[in-house]
């Protein structure tokens, strides 16, 4: 008998105390049960069921709102129908229960962490707590056989689809700029309709009013995994289809940019120059599951032609340098930006020809926009175009090869640059071009600021140097680095506490809601891509486990569960139907007044200054640039091995669990109970010194005599998969 189960609804052949049970169900953790065996006599504690109190669905005994007055009528249905009933004497010394207690590490195994739970973020230094459960203790959904989640428990009876939702995730962890809690999530339409506690109101208690699970809800499970809104990158070269793809299984959802394909104009820049090729990208990406914007080109002094590019669709307009990022042409920008409440990018100018860093903050008369390249790695103007993060009016953004600073970033950025913005080796001026952006100085403080929260956005800057399938890794690598650096951080009320709550919700806003409030949108969430194993499989988890295209990615549903954005007045001209697509259709809003203030957790405006000749960086007085040396290792690289194929966390000593499975050869020899040829995960395990020698010389051993293929056999330093089972006598 399930947790919910109504206790007077139960098998007819289960003698008990109908009258007493009328009402109540067992006091079990939810989604567990109690099994009576044939003959065998037990005593269980027992619960009144919440919420409204009302029982339906079982065996019809006892439908209806709980009520004194209706025990007599139902009791003699109970003997009509022949339902074992056996009057119970009430002890009179009996002792009323306990309330219902479970262990802590018991509950995480069951529904995941809660509230004072601290998560590792894979291998990364960082940890988060859960700072709030909305999912009510008891009663959490869980779904499967003899769980929660069934009719008349979990599941309300005579809800129409209207009132239902279409999707319930359970459990989940949920990392955002606003908190991270568990709780359930409720969806509809494609849309997130509620993050709170969801169920059935009859019988459960807190069940938020707009996430009732019924007859037409899935489910989901969600227990051990973290939930993160779908990825924004504002600065995509659209120079081929596959970068979707890759963008989705990284984690984004909401690509914003400009390009025509792989011309040498959109290798360079973000601009889609006119009304044929806007029409061109919209048509050509209708069809993939992604949400799309897409920006025109800004380098001219004169309205002609810009007015014709908003109205056929594009959300900004773009100033490149490749294309003459001068003050004439910042000013004309912003004015047809202001007139049709659409963002302007900008990518300054390097070579300063026109005017330095003060000539472009002259000419953008303090209106809003969003810097490219504000670290000045890919661009802008040298050595100071950094300072731009002290202008309350700009919205910075950086991209991703430049975080974090590593060893090899420097010697990585000349050949881009050269092939990104068509230089020639041959002439020396290019060559100095292209060495005037790389500095070692201003990059290090890049990650400081970000840090800060100066720097308020990551993007990728896809295939013109950047990779859009590294902006949430790099994003997280940068916050761990940035940790080693400069240890832990005030939050906003100027606490400093041991959890990395702060920073970690400052660094998810830099690729979701600051990038959506700068351009003026808001997305969807569905199913496009999921880990699955072979389709031949018996089950699921069939290996290999790898990111395959869903059900909502294929077909026409791809568009239906995605967004192209345009602005207000190509959406009054209707464009989309103009051009025929199936994609739904949105309007961007209120690009031109905000400013860095409304840049959540990232709105830090301080003096930023550059030495001319020795690039080093200060802010607010304070030498920044070398602080952070160049990182040798990082995090969610080759040592970071998520298994899919085990759900299960792995719990640490210390009560704290991480999402990460990574063993250290000697600790595999812990563990192993026998090496197999298909085992349930493949590990990357390092061989990192000399002690490793017995172990390895004991593996081979032991992998020769089974036969195993030469590839599974390692010598000391190698990286090498070993398939192994593990005992579940002591869990993951």
């Amino acid at each position: 008998v399930g947790s919910h189960f109504h206790l007077i609804e139960t098998n007819s052949a289960l003698q008990m105390d109908r009258e007493l049970a009328y009402g109540r169900r067992l006091d079990i953790p939810a989604g567990s049960a109690i099994r009576f065996e044939p003959g065998e006599k037990q005593r269980v504690k027992t619960i009144s069921i919440a919420g409204n109190k009302r029982i339906t669905g079982g065996n019809n005994l006892a439908t209806g709102k709980v009520s004194p007055d209706r025990l007599q009528e139902i009791m003699a249905n109970v003997g009509v129908r022949k339902f074992s009933h056996c009057s119970q004497a009430l002890e009179v010394n009996l002792v009323q229960p306990s309330e219902y207690q479970i262990p802590r590490e018991v509950y995480q195994s069951f529904y995941g962490p809660t509230v004072g739970d601290r998560v590792r973020l894979g291998d990364t230094n960082l940890w988060i707590e859960i700072e709030h459960d909305y999912t009510h203790y008891g009663d959490e959904c869980k779904f499967g056989g003899g769980k929660v989640l069934r009719e008349g428990m979990g599941q309300t009876n005579g809800v129409p689809d209207e009132q239902a939702l279409d999707l319930v995730i359970t459990n989940a962890i949920i990392l955002d700029y606003t908190g991270i809690y568990k709780a359930d999530i409720g969806i509809k339409r494609g849309i997130i309709v509620g993050i709170g506690k969801a169920g059935n109101p009859d019988v459960m208690e807190g069940v938020s009013p707009n996430m009732i699970v019924g007859v037409s809800t899935e489910a989901m499970a969600g227990e051990h995994t973290i939930v993160v809104a779908g990825g924004i990158d504002s600065h995509v070269h659209f120079i081929c289809p596959q970068l979707i793809e890759e963008a989705l299984t990284s984690g984004l959802t909401t690509m914003i940019g400009g390009g025509t394909g792989p011309n040498t104009g959109s290798n360079a820049t973000t601009c889609t120059p006119s009304k044929e090729f806007i029409k061109m990208m919209m048509q050509a990406t209708d069809a993939s599951p992604v949400n799309i914007g897409i920006t025109g080109k800004g380098n001219t002094a004169n309205l002609e032609g810009v007015h014709e590019q908003v109205k056929a669709g594009v959300v900004g307009l773009k100033l490149h340098e490749d294309w003459g990022t001068t003050p004439a042409a910042i000013d004309n920008c912003l004015t047809a930006c202001d007139m049709y409440d659409v963002q302007a990018t900008i990518h300054t100018d390097t070579l300063n020809e026109a005017g330095f860093v003060q000539s472009t903050i002259a000419a953008i008369k303090g209106r809003t926009i969003h810097t490219y390249h504000t670290e000045g790695a890919g661009g802008g103007h040298a050595p100071d175009i950094i300072t731009v993060c002290g202008q309350p009016n700009v919205l910075p953004s950086s991209t991703t090869p430049t975080i974090p600073f590593t060893k090899n970033t420097l010697d990585e950025h000349i050949d881009m640059l050269m092939v990104c913005h068509h230089l020639d080796k041959n002439l020396p001026e290019d060559i100095k071009f292209a060495e005037s952006r790389i500095r070692g100085e201003t990059i290090a403080a890049e990650g400081c600021l970000h840090d800060m929260g100066a720097i308020s956005m990551i993007s990728s800057d896809a295939q013109a140097m950047g990779r859009i399938g590294e902006v949430v890794g790099r994003t997280w690598m940068l916050a761990d680095r940035m940790k080693q650096v400069r240890g832990h951080i005030q939050d906003d009320t100027g606490f400093v506490t041991t959890a990395d709550n702060f920073r970690v919700k400052r660094y998810v806003a830099k690729y979701t809601i600051n990038p959506a409030i700068a351009h003026g949108i808001s997305h969807l969430v569905v199913l496009t891509y999921s880990a699955m194993g072979l389709a031949n499989g018996s089950i699921p988890s069939t290996q290999p486990i790898i990111l395959r295209p869903m059900f909502g990615a294929i077909g026409s549903a791809a568009a239906a569960n995605s967004l192209v954005f345009m602005s207000q007045a190509a959406v009054d001209l209707n464009r989309g139907q103009e051009y025929g697509l199936k994609k739904r259709v949105a309007a961007i809003k209120n690009c031109r007044a905000i400013s860095k203030a409304d840049m959540k957790l990232n709105h830090m405006c301080p003096v930023v200054k550059v030495d001319p000749e020795s690039f080093e960086v200060s802010v607010e007085g304070i030498m920044i640039s070398d602080i952070v040396k160049p990182a040798d290792v990082l995090p969610l690289a080759q040592k970071h091995s998520q298994v899919s194929s085990i759900p299960r966390p792995v719990y640490l000593q210390d009560g704290h669990y991480s999402n990460t499975l990574r063993y250290d050869i000697k600790d595999i020899f812990k563990n192993a109970d026998y090496i197999m040829h298909d085992g349930e995960a493949d590990f990357l395990v390092n061989a990192l010194n000399a002690e490793s020698k017995p172990q390895l010389a004991q593996y081979n051993d032991r992998a020769k005599s089974q036969n195993t293929p030469d590839k599974y056999q390692c010598s000391p330093g190698s990286l090498f998969p070993l398939r192994i089972q593990l005992s579940s006598r002591r869990g993951p």
